[in-house]
Formats: C-alpha cells, structure tokens, sequence
C-alpha cells in the first residue's frame, strides 16, 4: 500500500500525468517554434524535457511542464530566467527562446485535456558535474557562478515568489509526516533529531536574515561542466525550485552535495564552494554560522522526500534515489561533528578568503 501524502504535497508531486511521446514533442517544436528537429526524452522528475537536434547542428532543450502546476508558478520561473538574461548571470544560464509568435512560453493542450506549459532553452554542450572530476577549483566556480545568479535576482519580485515548495529548506518542519515515515529505527532517530534541532534553533535564526529569490537546487545534475576542462562552469539548470528565501539558503543547498568522508567533512569540498560565493558576494557571519545547520536540513528533507517519493513510484526509483544515500551518509558526518568546530571552520575560511582578495 502506498504512503499517505502529506497534507503540504501538491499534485505536482503526487499526481499521475499521461506524459508526451518523442513524436509529440517533434511536433510541439515544429508547430510553436519552428524546429525541425529530432527528438530524444531526458531525465527528470516531474517535467518532461526533450533535446532537440537539428540537422544543421544547433541543440535545444524542449520544456514541458507536469499538468498540475500552477500557471503563475511557471510564470514566476520564466520571469526570472528573463530577467537574469539582462544581468551578468546570463553567461551561466540557459538562453530562453521565444516561440514564433514572440512568447517565452506557450500553451499545449492534450487530447485528453491536460494542460502544459512549454518553453525552449539551450542545450548544454557541457557534462553535469555528477559525471565529472572533482575539484577545489571546480567548487570555487561552483561558488562564484551561483553568487552571480543571486546578485542578479536582486530586487527581482513576483507574486508567486513565496509559494509553497515541499524541497524549502527554511520550512524543513513541514517534512515531519515524511520523518515519521523511515522505516530503519536508527536512521529515523536520527532524522527525529535533525528536525527537532532545526525548529528549536536553525528556523528561529533564519527570521532575521536577509531574504530574496534563489535559484534553490543546485544539485550536481543542475551544474554543467566543460567537456574539456570540469573546472569551468558551462551552465546553471532548472529553476523549477525557485522561491523567496533567505539568501544564504541558496549556497547551503550547493555545499550539501560537497561533504566529504573526513573528520571534519566541511574542509575539503565546502570550504572551495562557500569562500568563492563569499568572495563574489558577501555573506554575514550570522549568515556563514548558519551553513551547516542548513546543510543538515538540506539532507533531511532528501532523505525524506526521496525515500517517500520512492514508495509512490517504485518504476522511477533509481532516478528519485539518485542522492538518498549519499545525503545520509552526509548526515551521519556532521552528525560526528561538534557544532562549534563546524561554524569555526567556515568562519576562518570566509575571512582568509576575505583578506586575500586583491
């Protein structure tokens, strides 16, 4: 029997959709935007997304989003990808083209009714530094590049810049049915722990931080790398996860897929992506404190959510598993790790970095 969902789940998650074939895809392109074009499915969780390939060579990303989300969120992603295309973020994100009829996104109706949203991007010639060496220059790109995205949503505003996400980090209390639903005994105490640590302190010290949209999920798979050189950042991805937030939610979300198997787990892959975000845009020393409390409830909600999800779609449990282990094993390292040498360690990072800029 499946578990029940969560009263904070939207359809966007739990709902069914008959999804788009290739060829209705091919058709979409040519009809909307005027590609001929050969079509190939790509991997994701909840939209579809198609590569497209031209005969003379240019690739493109087809777009389509799941039935059941709101038209003003999608609005709300494609309004800010535009305007990151007037700022100096446009050189890590993907260009967004406008349909033959001069709109950024259109309407595609179903035979069967379903409504999607669909947009066309670049395609990265890049790899996702998932599949890619691993480096400390590699993760100060990773720092600088998304400090360009946030310096560039400054000051952007939306109406639907607060909806509700179940992958927010500053509401991790909404994932508690989720906790509850661990069925290793020792793996949910210590999630039971994170959670309880996160609303008697992290959730409190976020009131006061400053707040604006972020991108949100800069996974591994979001961040495409050089072909040739894995330490340049070709491209950014998928801002389906955009909400308004405090800031430094944004470059803890990154740091959590950099924790690596040592005493203090921080040094070697954190400490390179924070100071080249801290160097590129200013974080406040409550700010900096904050990052492993932060990380830590990065990886709760993942194990949460992805361990659900993969109750509820068993066919597709490779992909929604894809970061499971790896966030629970990140778990059990700051688990490890005293909370006052965790905030040192960044906190003296962050300054050297501070005093060795020229």
């Amino acid at each position: 029997m499946n578990a029940p969902t969560p009263p904070v789940c939207s359809q966007v998650f739990s709902g069914h959709a008959p999804p788009l074939s290739n060829n209705q895809a091919m058709e979409i392109a040519r009809k909307a935007y005027g590609i001929h074009a050969t079509v190939q499915l790509l991997s994701s969780e909840r939209d579809q997304n198609f590569k497209l390939q031209t005969i003379d060579g240019r690739a493109y990303v087809l777009k389509a989003t799941h039935p059941a989300e709101d038209p003003a969120i999608t609005d709300f992603q494609t309004r800010a990808q535009l305007h990151l295309q007037t700022t100096e973020a446009q050189q890590f994100i993907p260009h967004l083209y406008p349909s033959t009829d001069g709109h950024h996104q259109c309407t595609h109706y179903s035979a069967t009714g379903e409504r999607r949203a669909i947009r066309l991007i670049d395609f990265s010639p890049g790899i996702p530094m998932s599949q890619a060496p691993r480096s400390a220059r590699q993760r100060q790109a990773i720092g600088v590049a998304l400090a360009s995205v946030d310096l560039g949503l400054q000051g952007f505003e939306h109406p639907m810049a607060d909806h509700v996400l179940l992958w927010d980090i500053q509401h991790t209390d909404r994932i508690a049915h989720l906790v509850e639903l661990i069925k290793a005994p020792e793996r949910k105490r210590q999630a039971q722990r994170f959670l309880e640590h996160f609303l008697m302190h992290t959730q409190p010290a976020l009131a006061g931080l400053r707040r604006q949209v972020i991108h949100s999920d800069l996974n591994p798979d979001n961040i495409m790398v050089d072909r040739q050189n894995s330490d340049r950042i070709d491209m950014l991805l998928d801002f389906g996860d955009m909400v308004r937030a405090p800031l430094v939610q944004d470059v803890s979300v990154a740091c959590a897929y950099h924790l690596c198997d040592a005493t203090n787990p921080l040094l070697e892959g954190v400490v390179p992506l924070l100071t080249g975000y801290h160097q590129r845009l200013a974080l406040t020393t409550e700010e900096i404190a904050l990052v492993p409390e932060l990380i830590a409830a990065r990886l709760l909600i993942t194990v949460a959510i992805t361990g659900w999800r993969a109750m509820q779609y068993p066919e597709n449990q490779t992909y929604i598993l894809r970061n499971h282990e790896l966030a629970w094993r990140g778990l059990g390292l700051l688990d490890a790790l005293p909370a006052a040498q965790a905030q040192d360690s960044l906190l003296q990072a962050c300054e050297h970095a501070r005093k060795s800029q020229p």
